[in-house]
């Protein structure tokens, strides 16, 4: 969507791309760590089980094995919580799995089981917003779990083992803040840093959502990072030049586009502001790579590359000539940060309570789960598929926001799994040589799963699928064609199947949800207007102000992608978006002058 004016769209079955969802794109930054990770959870308790000759006991040791793959985009205060509560949601959900399979052998009840488990962890998942891998990793295991044979003897033990195994996950996630404390919190500023420079270079729509959410993502990551230091003071500073940019691109300055020494829209001309925002900053901008005179950011996308490549490094963290206002106390930050750790916990629990209340867009999504999840373990059953559990882990794979993004998933998910039973049948042969060839097979799987699914889910599902497969090997071997046979079926079922229900269960919510956000950038907005407007503004009055409407934008513009993508949705109010995101932008600008962040330059031009 560009920064024209829209013509409102209407309610209409939307047309699902084919090839788009096939791209491969950019690694992740940071695809090695959980790689890297879940290769040593994994290892470890595979080695002590060889060593000990219960390598049939892999199942659940693996459930605690795969909590690794959480929470490595979160400073590590916060991630020994996250994934601490990752490893408890998974003995939950191993617990109830156990209990049901010792209790019953009805394929009928394990099926509906597996499907409330599979709406319940994608409930959670997203309105926690535990991020990637979500919910699919305690869908795959819990539904595994379900079909293995149990008594309930046997399941104190089991967990036991679930148990240990996540407890080596928790230490391998936070063990690397001994080596590097602020790594997290680096890679989030080096984001925002690459993003406001891709934005500066290339003005637009896109690009400014993407820094605007990038910069909001690296306060956030600040703000719940611990307390201040040396280096996280720089990393401070470091956004703030990062959110300069975005500011003289909301008043019309671009750098990253020359322009003659005449052009009104250029590097070396004016850029001036229009008329409706005149009352916000009534100045002219233009773009230089520092003011010399009050040392305040301005931007250079190439000084903010080079700054997000030494961030990123492990070199010292580069130092940027500080903003006025920023010495004693950088506009109010630990003002915020203090707010935060009074109630952060028990605002975050209300939180994932009103995401949970009756009216949540995310309940529509998880009765999408839940219905697709059963008819498509029944029908994997009705054709005589021996272990139903793929066809649920296939479907519950495929929810996503909207439908679109259940479409594009569930094109990914079949051809990664179709040419990942492939990769099964010939790696198979190798696998069954020794024990020790099996446990590598299975890590170099895990490895290379995490290596490539930021390229594409389908490609990572290529190795997804045979490190599944293979895991089945350990209790003892099975006929080749019957697993490949069984996996082939209930992936076509699963995806078939999940998708009707994606279609057939409406999410009319997304668009409420929509105008909830609206109405809370509108309010965000004028907080700020009235704020600016103060005679003495405190610093730390002007930095919440500006960090809530950041939030508000970035929410705004996710809930409208959002409501764009479902099927049989009222009409969006594409212009109202358009022009709220606008206007947040340059009262963003005007907050950012306020505070110094810009250096503004009177109309004649005078520097």
């Amino acid at each position: 969507m560009s920064d024209s004016t829209l013509r409102t769209r209407q309610s209409a079955v939307r047309r699902l791309p084919l090839v788009g969802p096939l791209r491969l794109t950019r690694p992740s930054d940071m695809w090695f760590k959980p790689a890297l990770s879940v290769v040593v959870a994994s290892a470890v308790p595979n080695l002590v089980l060889l060593a000990f000759g219960r390598l049939d006991l892999v199942m659940y040791t693996m459930a605690g094995s795969l909590c690794a793959l959480y929470g490595h985009s979160l400073p590590y205060a916060r991630r020994a919580r996250t994934v601490a509560g990752v490893v408890v949601g998974m003995l939950v959900g191993m617990a109830i799995s156990l209990v049901t399979a010792s209790l019953t052998d009805s394929t009928a009840v394990l099926i509906a089981v597996g499907a409330l488990l599979a709406a319940g962890q994608k409930a959670l998942c997203d309105a926690t917003r535990i991020g990637p891998p979500g919910p699919v990793i305690f869908t795959f295991v819990t539904s595994a779990a379900l079909f293995a044979p149990q008594h309930l003897g046997q399941v104190p033990g089991h967990l036991a083992l679930t148990a240990a195994a996540g407890a080596v996950s928790w230490l391998v996630t936070v063990g690397p803040a001994l080596l590097r404390r602020e790594g997290p919190e680096r890679r989030a500023t080096a984001r925002a840093l690459a993003a406001a420079a891709a934005y500066a270079d290339d003005p637009g729509h896109r690009t400014r959502h993407a820094a605007a959410a990038a910069v909001h993502a690296a306060w956030q990551t600040l703000l719940v990072a611990g307390r201040p230091t040396p280096v996280r003071r720089e990393l401070e500073r470091l956004v703030v030049h990062a959110e300069a940019t975005l500011a003289l691109g909301a008043l019309g300055a671009h750098p990253g586009r020359h322009a003659g020494p005449g052009s009104s829209t250029g590097d070396g001309g004016h850029a001036r502001t229009a008329d409706r925002d005149t009352e916000l900053a009534p100045t002219t901008v233009r773009t230089r790579t520092r003011d010399h005179d009050t040392g305040a950011p301005v931007a250079d996308p190439d000084r903010l590359r080079a700054w997000a490549g030494q961030t990123r490094a492990r070199g010292p963290v580069p130092t940027p000539p500080p903003a006025p206002g920023t010495a004693e106390e950088l506009f109010g930050i630990e003002a915020e940060r203090a707010a935060r750790r009074t109630g952060s916990r028990r605002d975050a629990r209300r939180a994932v309570l009103r995401s949970l209340a009756p009216g949540s867009p995310l309940l529509p999504v998880a009765a999408r789960a839940l219905i697709g999840c059963a008819l498509a373990g029944y029908v994997s059953m009705a054709v005589g598929v021996g272990r139903p559990y793929w066809a649920i882990v296939t479907a519950a794979s495929l929810y996503q926001a909207n439908v679109t993004l259940s479409w594009n998933r569930a094109l990914q998910r079949t051809l990664g799994n179709l040419l990942g039973v492939l990769v099964f049948a010939a790696v198979l042969p190798v696998s069954r040589t020794s024990p020790l060839a099996l446990i590598g097979c299975c890590l170099l799987f895990n490895f290379a799963a995490e290596a490539l699914i930021t390229r594409n889910y389908w490609l990572g599902s290529i190795a997804v699928t045979p490190m599944a497969l293979l895991v089945l090997e350990f209790g003892g071997t099975h006929p080749a064609g019957e697993l490949i046979g069984d996996r082939v079926l209930d992936t076509v079922i699963g995806a078939a199947v999940g998708m009707l229900a994606a279609m057939a269960v409406t999410n009319r919510r997304a668009t409420g949800s929509l105008e909830r956000a609206l109405a809370a950038t509108d309010r965000a907005r004028d907080h700020a207007v009235q704020t600016i407007a103060a005679p003495s503004p405190a610093p730390a009055a002007l930095d919440a102000a500006r960090r809530r409407l950041t939030g508000s934008l970035v929410e705004l513009r996710e809930a409208g992608d959002t409501a764009a993508g479902e099927w049989w949705q009222r009409a969006l109010p594409e212009e109202h978006i358009l022009a709220a995101e606008q206007a947040g932008h340059r009262t963003l600008a005007a907050t950012a002058t306020r505070q110094g962040l810009i250096a503004p330059v009177p109309e004649n031009g005078a520097v």
